[in-house]
């Protein structure tokens, strides 16, 4: 058998989870079922699979530490870690993923995995991959297509060119999403799938695909490959040759066109959680159809959906989505819950913060959370874990105090160099250049303190900097 090699595409918004899943951290990066991310939870399902190999994954520069973070908290080593400079679909991203893998593996299988899906038997996704597996290793391009549970009118479907077995069948049409009425007569077949967005297949089948189809495409990947550049744990793909590709996804680019396309069954529980009201439907409910996570109070309330952080109450209501932040809260109907992108849309048109950020912003040290805020100052309650370290910076319009709460903070001023404990302080002129260290082996927990014209995040110059921000 070929060694299978797992392609963890994780460059999404997921802003249809909006107010949990923003741009700059994402759904896949959330526990939105179970206590893993969605992100470890993809690598957990795809590991027994692998045979000992790491995973390729392919994601936003935004993310990298994020991504990285994550896999090591459930002890996958990835092979690599591919940064997109600026987002262009699926074709691409796989593109990148292929040639990467041919470095050091000329028959590697990859299995392609949106980061941000829930399969609730895993089992019996292991026994579709290996199923499809014969298919792949003779030149094929798996697709899966899911044996539906209904009428979706919210995925694409795959219609097969014979009745549903347990085998790979060629594939007769990739159809967009239709309308009730024909997706009611697509379930009726007994031929149709909904479209996955999974795929096995050879790096060297799907590059040829690509170089038949959409040669400037594979042109494009291929140059920003070849001038891509090692940061630490990371391949950074070139920016310039990377943003000169065509954006498409690889059913447009490659499986539309392809006559070596396949579709393999899957029936294992599979959603993309693409909406609030579609996690509703795969959570635990109780006898009235309600769905809670968190603390929640629910009299005479029927099919609603509610998560939160800190206790919601509910009467009454029917068919109603409630989800709680600690900057914001959505709630609406569920069967119009599908237009939260309106609103992020309309935060975006004006320029308001929460579109893409929350509250609680991870760095690469840590966290630090904005836990008030006026027109002359704010306060952050700051986390830097063991033995890591801020940039070495200054501000031109801000002064800042340093409270220290619990650990150790190593806390460069100036020329000085000073080390606080619990309940010590320091103050840091503005135009000051300063740094802060944990150098303990417990996480270290301060508030800080800023006032001066203007408290935003702009208003920093890195002079050095351990993750390569300065």
């Amino acid at each position: 058998m070929s060694m299978i090699i797992p392609v963890l595409l994780s460059g999404g918004s997921g802003t249809r989870l909006w107010p949990l899943s923003r741009e700059m951290h994402p759904k896949q990066f959330l526990p939105l079922v179970g206590t893993d991310t969605m992100l470890q939870a993809t690598w957990l399902r795809a590991a027994p699979l692998a045979g000992g190999a790491g995973p390729i994954v392919v994601a936003n520069e935004a993310h990298r530490f994020v991504v990285a973070e994550q896999l090591q908290q459930v002890g996958a080593k990835p092979a690599a870690i591919v940064l997109e400079p600026v987002g262009r679909n699926t074709a691409p991203a796989i593109a990148a993923a292929a040639l990467e893998a041919l470095r050091e593996t000329p028959d590697a299988v990859l299995l392609v995995l949106p980061s941000d899906h829930v399969v609730q038997m895993p089992e019996a996704f292991h026994a579709a991959v290996r199923g499809a597996l014969p298919a792949a290793e003779a030149g094929k391009l798996v697709t899966f297509g899911v044996v539906p549970r209904g009428p979706e009118t919210g995925y694409g479907y795959i219609r097969a060119a014979s009745g549903a077995a347990d085998v790979p069948t060629s594939v007769d049409a990739f159809i967009e999403k239709p309308d009730l009425a024909r997706a009611q007569a697509y379930v009726a077949s007994g031929d149709h799938f909904w479209n996955s967005g999974m795929f096995l297949f050879r790096a060297s089948a799907y590059l040829g695909e690509l170089e038949r189809h959409a040669p400037a495409m594979l042109s494009a990947v291929r140059a920003a490959w070849t001038a891509a550049r090692q940061d630490v744990d990371f391949t950074r793909l070139d920016a310039d040759a990377f943003a000169a590709s065509p954006s498409d996804s690889i059913d447009y680019a490659v499986m539309e066109k392809t006559d070596a396309a396949v579709v393999m069954p899957l029936d294992a529980g599979w959603s993309d959680v693409g909406s609030w009201a579609s996690l509703r439907e795969i959570s635990p409910q109780d006898a009235d159809g309600n769905a809670h996570h968190g603390e929640v109070v629910s009299i005479d309330c029927r099919n609603t959906y509610a998560y939160g952080e800190r206790l919601i109450a509910m009467i009454g209501l029917e068919d109603t989505i409630v989800v709680e932040t600690p900057d914001a809260i959505l709630v609406g109907r569920s069967g119009q819950i599908k237009q939260v992108k309106d609103v992020v849309a309309e935060l975006k048109s004006r320029a308001l913060p929460q579109a893409a950020w929350h509250r609680k912003v991870y760095r690469p040290w840590g966290a630090y959370d904005s836990i008030d805020a006026g027109p002359r100052f704010q306060v952050k309650r700051i986390t830097v874990k063991p033995g890591a370290t801020l940039s070495l910076q200054m501000h031109h319009h801000r002064a800042e105090h340093w409270i220290v709460v619990s650990g150790t903070a190593e806390v460069t001023r100036g020329d000085d160099v000073l080390l606080l404990g619990e309940n010590q302080s320091t103050y840091i002129p503005l135009g000051v250049t300063h740094r802060l260290r944990n150098p303990g082996k417990v996480p270290l927990e301060l508030i800080e303190v800023q006032s001066g014209s203007y408290p935003g995040e702009d208003d920093i110059v890195r002079f050095e900097d351990t993750y390569g921000r300065a």
